[in-house]
């Protein structure tokens, strides 16, 4: 006789789902919002669904803004264990303290590689090596480049961009001024809140703010040019007189609008600026390297500053392997080149020489350049973010007049060489 509950344990086996012969696994995954879109939706598809499908793994995605992402990560990370078994890091944040907390990668990248690991920008691989360990994959970057306004230049007698740095200045004073009854226009727009820029500039005489072992501003020649072209740039109105206010989206707005004929912005503004319902000069806004100073040493190329973010795996978590399988694949030639084509910047050199992608991209060949020489404007350490103030402070003083640039680079030195690492 069969009893009531043995027939209704079987209804229950009847009724519930099937049960697959292997149990998914699933992968917890802290990201960005926008890391999730550019490998699930767009041109090229779902970019996670062959490996998905191949590890019988779910994904699992937690998304934030860059900061409480950045502060949830590290606190994750900190614990005696995570069931994140990915996380993005941006490279600001990779200190030797956040390096502790995440999975050294080299023996992983020796029995495990990454498909044709070299591929990837050196200057990328570079920031992400701490310590003599690789910490974390690259997967996404914006490269700086100096976009101009073609024919904002025309206007002014300018036929070419300019060749060297000193012709970039000419032509920053030559384009200043009021065109007819329109409004006043500026050469350069360029904010003055961040470090990167006047590091372009310094890098422009082969110069730096802080080197990759924590040595500030090696060249004092260079900062100082540096820091007198932005001031003469300031005072012959060559860059707008709210220039101390400037923000980084100004900069994009400035430029649509005609107020500015050169930017300093990621080659990926490049096509939103050219598209009709973006901008004022659809197809007249252009890209290069920022140029170099001919009193530069010889040999000197522009190493243009680049943000990106990379791929880590925290040292506690419960599964390794498989946060190291997911990076693997989604750093794959074919996922890199499909990410792209779903709207991310790829961290590939090889990418940009895909003959469907630079169909659609008119800067690629450039910017495979650019990214090829990219650093960092200045490495990650814990008061990375006092250094860079202090810099801008007194980059502001120069440029504004309450110092002299030489004063202003010996301030900088004195007050940030107390910050860097021992």
């Amino acid at each position: 006789m069969i009893s009531r509950r043995l027939l209704l344990g079987s209804a229950a086996l009847l009724t519930a789902p099937r049960i697959a012969r292997a149990q998914s696994r699933k992968l917890d995954i802290l990201s960005h919002r926008v890391h999730q879109a550019v490998l699930t939706q767009g041109a090229a598809g779902d970019l996670t669904e062959a490996w998905r499908r191949t590890n019988n793994t779910e994904i699992g995605w937690t998304t934030l803004d860059i900061g409480p992402m950045q502060d949830r990560l590290l606190r994750e990370a900190s614990l005696p264990q995570t069931d994140f078994g990915v996380g993005y890091l941006l490279n600001s944040r990779a200190t030797a303290q956040t390096a502790n907390l995440l999975e050294p990668l080299d023996p992983l990248l020796q029995s495990e590689p990454i498909e044709a690991y070299d591929d990837i920008a050196p200057g990328l691989r570079a920031a992400m090596n701490i310590g003599g360990r690789t910490v974390a994959i690259p997967v996404r970057h914006a490269t700086n480049a100096l976009l101009y306004n073609t024919e904002m230049l025309a206007a002014a007698g300018i036929t070419a961009p300019p060749a060297t740095f000193e012709e970039f200045l000419d032509q920053c004073r030559r384009v200043a001024g009021r065109r007819g009854d329109g409004p006043p226009v500026t050469g350069l727009v360029m904010t003055a809140s961040l470090a990167a820029y006047p590091v372009i500039f310094a890098r422009a005489f082969g110069g730096d703010f802080i080197t990759e072992d924590y040595k500030v501003i090696p060249n004092r020649d260079a900062m100082v040019s540096a820091l007198s072209a932005i001031r003469t740039l300031f005072e012959n109105g060559g860059l707008p007189r709210s220039f101390a206010t400037i923000t980084n989206e100004d900069q994009v707005t400035w430029l649509a609008q005609g107020r500015a004929a050169f930017a300093i912005l990621p080659y990926a503004r490049h096509a939103q600026l050219n598209r009709p319902d973006q901008s004022r000069f659809p197809g007249k806004l252009q890209a290069m390297d920022f140029p170099v100073s001919s009193t530069a040493p010889a040999g000197t190329r522009m190493a243009p500053s680049v943000e990106f973010w990379s791929m880590s795996i925290p040292r506690n978590a419960r599964d390794k392997r498989l946060g190291w399988s997911f990076i693997q694949a989604m750093s794959s030639k074919a996922v890199t080149l499909g990410s792209a084509r779903n709207g991310n910047g790829p961290v590939r050199v090889s990418t940009y020489a895909d003959p469907a992608f630079a169909a659609d991209n008119a800067v690629a060949a450039l910017e495979a350049a650019a990214l090829s020489r990219a650093r960092v404007p200045f490495p990650a350490f814990p008061e990375a973010n006092r250094a860079e103030a202090v810099f801008v402070e007194e980059m502001q003083s120069a440029v504004l007049g309450r110092k002299t640039p030489a004063q202003a680079v010996d301030d900088t030195i004195a007050r940030v060489r107390p910050l860097l690492p021992a």
